[in-house]
């Protein structure tokens, strides 16, 4: 989920780049900054659990 918010971020960033846009004190190198600080969270295992892919079976 937080790798979902990271990639919202840097398009947002992208967009601002490419329109030479800034709101105050966000930039561009604000939101980057904020884009890798989420993925970084995201490496560490920081959100929502993740269930397994594979259905786990029950011993006899």
């Amino acid at each position: 989920m937080l790798a979902l918010a990271a990639a919202f971020v840097f398009a947002l960033a992208l967009l601002f780049d490419l329109a030479d846009l800034s709101s105050g004190s966000v930039g561009v190198q604000t939101l980057v900054v904020l884009g890798l600080l989420l993925l970084a969270l995201e490496m560490a295992g920081v959100g929502p659990a993740r269930r397994a892919a594979w259905p786990r079976r029950r011993r006899r």
